[in-house]
């Protein structure tokens, strides 16, 4: 069996794709989100959100949807939420959401294909935290076709130039997120366009950048409520 060390090396090492836009990819945000509402308790999970660049249509993206979930409490949810996914093959990672240990810590899964491919990484945090906000980034990207063209032509590069460093990846987008969030904010101010409730699925429940998903990496599994182990 995979040590703690062992499998973050190869989540960090593992290939980065950049792929044109595939328009399945919203069907596999719809079929995943009905498959967690089925196998997880009613009312346990609030807002599901599709954000990441499979969410922006037209826009280059690893293949790799990504779901942002709410819960009321991860010190609830997380004892039930864990056993229920890692039983079905996700790996499970309890991540800061900067650096190596700034919080606040949240739930981070990744589902892979029967020949191993990551298909979905599942950011499982509450109404409060910050990473609603990405869902501003998003939609500025679909409300904005040409700053979503010049992202994707940077990810082509950054790929290119990193083809098994994650981290060097999304490190290189940084700088361009900033920026776009800047003005995605000063449009949401002065144009009302909204970021945490704007298109937002409900499940049961109503509810309240780290650098686009990737880096900012991660620690060991939660063992218990209230408490993150440290790397081994």
């Amino acid at each position: 069996m995979e040590t703690l060390e062992e499998r973050i090396r190869r989540a960090v090492r593992e290939d980065v794709e950049v792929v044109p836009y595939d328009p399945s990819w919203p069907r596999m945000f719809l079929e995943e989100r009905e498959h967690l509402l089925s196998c997880l308790p009613t009312g346990l999970l609030g807002r599901i959100e599709h954000f990441g660049s499979t969410a922006v249509p037209g826009l280059a993206a690893k293949p790799i949807v990504d779901m942002l979930i709410e819960v009321r409490s991860l010190d609830s949810a997380v004892p039930v939420v864990v056993p229920v996914l890692t039983s079905q093959g996700y790996d499970y990672f309890w991540r800061p959401t900067w650096g190596d240990d700034t919080p606040p810590f949240y739930a981070w899964f990744i589902k892979r294909d029967a020949d191993g491919r990551r298909t979905h990484h599942l950011h499982v945090v509450e109404p409060q935290f910050e990473h609603w906000d990405r869902l501003l980034f998003r939609d500025y990207l679909r409300r904005h076709p040409d700053t979503a063209a010049e992202y994707g032509r940077l990810k082509l590069r950054l790929a290119a130039g990193h083809p098994n460093d994650r981290v060097a990846y999304t490190e290189g987008k940084t700088r361009f997120i900033g920026s776009v969030m800047e003005l995605a904010r000063a449009e949401a101010r002065d144009g009302g366009h909204g970021g945490a409730d704007h298109g937002c699925v409900r499940a049961g429940v109503a509810g309240g950048l780290t650098r686009s998903g990737e880096a900012c990496f991660i620690r060991g599994p939660r063992e218990q409520p209230g408490t993150a182990d440290k790397e081994n």
